[in-house]
């Protein structure tokens, strides 16, 4: 912006007046001064001064027309617009001052409303003072009383039975049901919860209390007691799905542990008539039991002992099974309430209380298998007659040593399924016990029949016939040990007692009939009977030991048969003499072994040799196992053909001692025979 725009005053350029100059010069210099003034006034503003930077920018955006009217007027236009601005602002101050005004009237009104509402209130508030502090009083009044009759609605409703409670567990024409049980357990919790109140200083009230509900009590447990006896008369025990009611009477009941015990005695003693008839029924076909109509009695069908023994067993071991299947419905499936039942009830019993002595507490195992134990009982002590009669009455060893396995089998059953302490497993073990003493009894009268019969040497020198007998037994006992249930400890300890008492007897006899015989025929005898029972025994793991010995003297016979081969070879071939001087050295020299004698041993071996093997293997013929014959002779020929091999190396060197002399004989020349060709026709 130039200083003339700056200024607002325009200088036009006109040539001055001559009329006029002197005025023109006064106004001009009058002007110059204004115009300076204003320059230097606009020069001295700074543009850093933040209102004139303003009063700029806002010139600046009024959008004003560059033009000289504007610029002259624009002092006052603002001056009047900032007038303007001024005036609205007092109008609407007064405005503001007018509603003020009327605000000062209303809140004066408020002010003498609110005075006087302070006053009526005032007298309201000493007018009912009297009667609000009364209402105070009986409301805090109330209050106690809805406490006390709180308390009193609590205490009937935790230590009172109701009528209709009382008379559900009193009453013999109220079912037992849910109802019952659960007036039941509130009656016992009562008598618990009076513990409480006897500590109180004042204990009539206890008192008074635990002595009806105990009462109440004990003729609910009355009640459910009689009712389980009922209910144990017509329990169907065929049916899965046992009472669920009675299973909880008795779970109930276990907190009075005498009438729990007789309880349990009377439904052993219902059950265990029940078994004995359905098991004299299963007998006979006659009884009041239940049995099947298409089922024969086993007393018909059952004529071999050991199967008419195990066809009783097998019925006495289903009906233990069903009877503890049946019990453990009844009491396992609440085990776990029933054995705290029973243990409060046993720490309550006063008998218990006063005694030093710490009780084990209940078992229910122990209980589950006693309770089968007796309900079987009956049916048990008929077992153990007819199973004595049995055995008695039986006079095979061999059946009644399978009647003691037949009953060992069933007591490590019954031990498995009742625990050591049952009578009926007692039972069975004596039973066991007595078989095995007949088994016993029959041996040894066996043996002595045996030994009472002239016994003759078989002519083919097989083992004796009462030997075969004995090993026929002897077959059966290893068989049935194997397939027993005895740990193998057990079963060879057992095994080793057996084979003592059954085949030792007969081994001594067959042995005493051997010293009667040449040595040859007694060697091949008692191999013969010791490979009977080494076979015997091969069958079976539990008689490895005795195998093992037999094979040892069989090896020891065998050494004797090799002997006697050896010295029929010596015989035969003639070579006996030469071969006996060698070996002894008795006399090395020439005289000692002639030609003479060497051209005779040559011929008489000459006429041994091509049937030689065929000859001695004939002396063993005797002998069952051919394969052991053989051996025996090769062996024998072996040692032949060494002893042959020294007589040839002898004469070999009598030649080598000989050839100095002019008349010496050629020994080689009468004896041609080598140990090379020996082998070959020996072989």
């Amino acid at each position: 912006m130039s200083q003339t725009e700056i200024s607002g005053v325009s200088t036009p350029c006109e040539p001055s007046k001559p009329a006029d100059a002197p005025r023109h010069t006064v106004a001009s210099s009058k002007v110059i001064n204004a115009l300076a003034t204003k320059v230097s006034a606009v020069l001295s503003a700074s543009y850093s001064d933040a209102e004139f930077r303003g009063a700029v920018a806002l010139i600046d955006h009024r959008g004003l027309k560059h033009d000289g009217r504007t610029r002259r007027r624009l002092r006052l236009d603002l001056q009047k617009e900032v007038i303007e601005k001024n005036g609205k602002i007092l109008d609407d101050f007064g405005f503001v001052s007018d509603q003020l005004r009327h605000i000062k009237v209303v809140l004066e009104k408020l002010n003498a409303d609110s005075s006087k509402m302070k006053r009526m209130v005032a007298v309201a508030h000493s007018g009912m003072e009297s009667p609000l502090a009364e209402a105070s009083a009986l409301l805090e009044k109330r209050r106690g009383i809805e406490g006390k009759r709180h308390l009193l609605q609590i205490l009937r409703e935790r230590f009172v039975l109701s009528d209709e409670e009382e008379l559900a567990l009193t009453s013999a024409a109220e079912p037992v049901d849910e109802v019952f049980f659960a007036c039941l357990a509130k009656a016992k919790r009562i008598t618990q919860e009076c513990e409480v109140l006897l500590g109180f200083e004042k204990q009539t009230l206890a008192s008074e209390i635990m002595e009806k509900s105990s009462k109440i009590l004990g003729y609910g447990y009355q009640k459910l007691y009689k009712w389980v006896q009922r209910e144990f008369k017509t329990l169907d025990v065929e049916n899965p799905q046992m009472n669920a009611t009675m299973r909880k009477a008795l779970t109930v009941l276990a907190a009075r542990p005498s009438l729990f015990q007789n309880c349990l005695d009377f439904f052993a003693d219902g059950r265990q008539n029940i078994l004995s008839d359905s098991f004299f029924t299963a007998l006979t076909g006659n009884g009041s039991g239940r049995g099947s109509a298409a089922s024969k009695p086993i007393d018909m069908i059952a004529h071999d002992p050991l199967r008419y023994v195990g066809d009783m067993l097998a019925w006495v071991h289903s009906a233990a099974v069903s009877e503890r299947e049946i019990l453990e419905v009844l009491f396992v499936a609440d085990s776990e309430e029933l054995v705290k039942g029973i243990n409060s009830g046993r720490d309550a019993e006063l008998w218990r209380i006063i005694s030093d002595g710490e009780d084990e507490g209940f078992n229910t195992l122990k209980t589950l298998n006693n309770l089968v134990d007796r309900d079987v009982s009956g049916a048990a002590r008929l077992l153990r007659q007819r199973v004595e009669q049995v055995i008695q009455s039986n006079e095979d060893s061999i059946v009644a040593f399978k009647l003691g396995h037949l009953l060992k089998f069933y007591g490590v059953m019954l031990l498995k399924l009742l625990g050591p302490g049952c009578s009926l497993l007692h039972s069975v073990r004596s039973l066991e016990k007595e078989a095995m003493r007949q088994f016993r009894a029959l041996l040894r009268e066996h043996i002595a029949a045996v030994r009472a019969e002239p016994q003759s040497m078989p002519s083919d020198l097989d083992p004796p016939v009462f030997l075969q007998d004995a090993l026929k037994q002897i077959q059966v006992i290893l068989s049935t040990y194997e397939t027993s249930l005895s740990t193998a400890e057990e079963s060879e300890e057992n095994i080793g007692q057996i084979l003592a008492e059954a085949v030792d007897p007969f081994i001594l006899d067959s042995e005493a009939l051997a010293k009667s015989m040449p040595t040859l025929r007694s060697s091949i005898y008692l191999i013969n009977c010791r490979l009977a029972l080494a076979n015997c025994f091969k069958k079976s793991k539990l008689a490895k030991e005795r195998e093992e010995q037999l094979m040892t003297l069989i090896d020891e016979e065998a050494e004797i048969l090799t002997d006697s081969q050896l010295a029929f070879f010596h015989r035969g071939s003639g070579l006996y003499d030469l071969i006996t001087i060698i070996k002894q050295r008795a006399n090395s020299g020439a005289d000692s072994i002639t030609t003479d004698k060497l051209s005779a041993s040559s011929t008489e071996l000459d006429h041994f040799l091509p049937s030689a093997y065929i000859d001695a293997l004939e002396r063993l013929g005797g002998l069952k196992d051919y394969g052991l014959a053989r051996k025996i002779t090769e062996e024998a020929a072996e040692r032949f053909c060494e002893d042959f091999e020294l007589l040839e190396k002898h004469i070999d060197a009598l030649d080598a001692a000989r050839s100095g002399g002019e008349d010496d004989d050629n020994l080689r020349s009468v004896f041609p025979r080598t140990v090379g060709e020996i082998r070959v026709l020996l072989s």
